[in-house]
């Protein structure tokens, strides 16, 4: 990062919380992010964990149109913008809305138990140089590569060497040129912000993640977020 992108010595943050998903695979009513988690929307918690960070981010929430009006009532003074059919949309949606930030953290909305010192670290090594940083955690289970598709057994081609593995999660931060460039392709489309910076050339470093910044998926997911919260 050069120095006319920090003020004061510090890098203007913002931070881009994806939450126009419908989330059918969790089973509920409403779109995940909207489901309540002990007293509370998943993305409340999200938006809070972000402001207790000490980050000091401009923070911009993606959401599906007809639910904008509703997320700025849950929100007072986060700013909220309507987000696209894909993840990558919404993405680009709140990067425009982030035009003087520095450094541009993209957040899953279904992560809300994210600790603060994830997001610290991934500023952190945004802002001593490198382009793209993702959180990761070393992978813990036997890994095995199989032919897909069978309803009843697959068959194993191999087991892979989980050392190099990481499993990764968001906070994804990224210099602003960075993440620009990787979403420069109005088609790319991804689940991963760092992917679409690998696809262009960009390297992406890792700083290490933790197992509370999970990702609220399924049933079983959400029920331990609520033993957690509680």
């Amino acid at each position: 990062m050069s120095e006319a992108g920090l003020v004061g010595g510090r890098a203007r943050v913002g931070v881009i919380v994806p939450a126009a998903g419908s989330g059918v695979r969790l089973g509920e009513d409403s779109p995940k992010a909207f489901v309540d988690l002990g007293g509370s929307t998943i993305l409340e918690h999200c938006v809070s964990g972000i402001a207790g960070a000490g980050i000091d981010a401009f923070v911009v929430v993606v959401v599906p149109a007809e639910l904008v009006a509703h997320a700025r009532e849950l929100l007072p003074g986060v700013t909220v913008v309507p987000g696209g059919a894909h993840r990558s949309e919404s993405v680009r949606a709140g990067l425009a809305a982030c035009a003087d930030a520095d450094v541009i953290l993209v957040h899953d909305a279904a992560r809300p138990l994210t600790p603060p010192g994830v997001f610290r670290r991934v500023v952190d090594a945004v802002v001593a140089g490198h382009q793209a940083v993702v959180p990761g955690l070393p992978v813990a289970d036997t890994l095995k590569r199989v032919v897909p598709g069978s309803t009843n057994a697959e068959r194993v081609v191999d087991t892979v060497d989980r050392e190099p593995l990481r499993a990764v999660s968001t906070p994804q931060g990224f210099t602003r040129e960075a993440l620009l460039r990787a979403h420069a392709d109005n088609e790319g489309l991804a689940t991963d912000d760092a992917g679409l910076a690998e696809r262009c050339g960009i390297d992406v470093a890792v700083v290490p993640g933790d197992p509370l910044g999970f990702k609220i998926t399924t049933q079983w997911d959400l029920r331990i977020a609520r033993m957690l919260v509680s």
